[in-house]
């Protein structure tokens, strides 16, 4: 088990803001400006590859199936390069992987551009999906080594979805912008530079990597095996179908409205509500449990998500879409946190990513299921996909409270199992 650093067991009385205590600890900023750059084309790659091809085919439902595609087998190699980065190391991990996600988006780009059989497009899309370098996991994880058992893990896990957030904020503006003013292969060619520039910078933060795992350490039981930690697999599942949805929606409701430069506008508008919220999250000191917390936020997102199926003004809609925003970040930031403290120790890593895996999953089913909504009945329709995944996370953790106790093994650590 890590043992946290001498230079943040103690908080300095002249630093107030707990975000700036988190950023304090040794060698933590370089980490995470290199994990930002990093992590810019998780809100890219999917967005870029709607609008070229939707620009290419004129077909939303043929944009949303490549980005599922990407995002599935994104979600299926999460836990997989998790282990390997346990074992062998993150870094011996990421720079093969970054190989091969350059050389299959090279080949994406020549499919759509040549009008390539689409069994290459899909397939190119897939493993791009799958080796899309895994930043934004791992630096959770070098979160967790270097704040083990510190109470500021909480406040980094918390930052992390806030720089998750913003990284929905500049990210679809940027790759619209590019998109739609430029060539139409200037947003994805941005991403694919950014992840390659951001994950060989992460990389090369060295001081921060956590030890890799011996072998037998990983091949024990699978941390689903936490009956906790599937509960949260759907909420994960239920955010990402609501982040798919509304990345396919939105970009139609703006280009029904005549507006499509402004579908990336749609879209940060979403991710700073969710950010501002995520700030606010991470500064408060709870006293109602973590179960508790992610069932009332996943209720209000619920309701938050209705109006978006009735608004037909742009310019109405995009408060709405800040408002939606509140409920996203802290429901992310209450399931990680839940996940920390549910899994033996030893299995954190996994059950990080398991519940990216569930976001993956749940941003290709909300994208596809989105995207054919939107051709056949329109945009506001297709809001409704949010809607009903946000209830149905909310109903399972109201019906599965009780799986979502803290283990009596946290009790004396009350700033991880408030």
């Amino acid at each position: 088990m890590a043992v946290p650093h001498p230079a943040v067991t103690e908080a300095s009385p002249l630093v107030a803001n707990p975000y700036l205590q988190v950023l304090r600890t040794p060698h933590a900023l370089p980490m995470v400006l290199a994990a930002f750059i990093g992590r810019l084309p998780l809100s890219m790659v999917g967005l870029g590859s709607v609008l070229l091809i939707a620009s290419e085919t004129g077909s939303y439902g043929l944009g949303g199936a490549v980005a599922a595609t990407g995002a599935v087998t994104t979600a299926v190699a999460g836990p997989l390069l998790g282990r390997w980065a346990d074992t062998h190391g993150q870094r011996r991990v990421l720079l093969p992987v970054l190989a091969v996600f350059v050389a299959s988006g090279v080949t994406f780009l020549s499919a759509v551009k040549g009008d390539w059989p689409l069994v290459v497009v899909f397939a190119s899309a897939g493993l791009g999906g799958a080796c899309i370098p895994p930043v934004s996991s791992m630096i959770r994880v070098r979160w967790t080594h270097l704040l083990r058992g510190h109470h500021r893990l909480p406040t980094a896990l918390a930052m992390e979805s806030v720089v998750d957030e913003f990284v929905f904020i500049v990210g679809p503006v940027l790759v619209t912008f590019l998109s739609t003013t430029g060539h139409a292969t200037s947003g994805v060619v941005t991403a694919f530079t950014l992840a390659t520039v951001g994950a060989l910078l992460f990389a090369a933060q060295r001081r921060t990597e956590p030890p890799p795992t011996p072998s037998e350490h990983c091949n024990g039981p699978s941390a689903m095996r936490t009956h906790g930690l599937r509960v949260l697999f759907v909420v994960g599942a239920a955010v990402g179908a609501i982040l798919g949805t509304f990345e396919i929606a939105l970009v139609a409701f703006a280009d029904q409205a005549g507006e499509k430069a402004l579908s990336g506008v749609l879209i940060a508008g979403l991710a700073l509500g969710s950010m501002a919220s995520g700030i606010g999250w991470g500064t408060v000191h709870w006293r109602t449990p973590l179960r508790l917390r992610l069932a009332t936020v996943l209720a209000l997102l619920t309701v938050l998500s209705v109006p978006l199926l009735l608004v037909h003004d742009i310019w109405l809609m995009i408060p709405f879409v800040v408002l939606a925003g509140v409920a996203v970040s802290p429901s992310l930031i209450s399931a990680f946190t839940l996940a920390e403290v549910l899994v033996p120790r030893a299995t954190v890593t996994e059950a990080f990513t398991w519940i990216g895996t569930a976001l993956g999953l749940g941003v290709a089913l909300g994208a596809s299921v989105a995207g054919k909504i939107v051709d056949a009945e329109g945009a506001n329709l297709a809001f409704g996909v949010a809607t009903v995944a946000a209830a149905t996370a909310a109903v399972t953790v109201v019906v599965f409270q009780h799986l979502l106790r803290v283990p009596a093994e946290h009790a004396a650590e009350p700033a991880l199992a408030r």
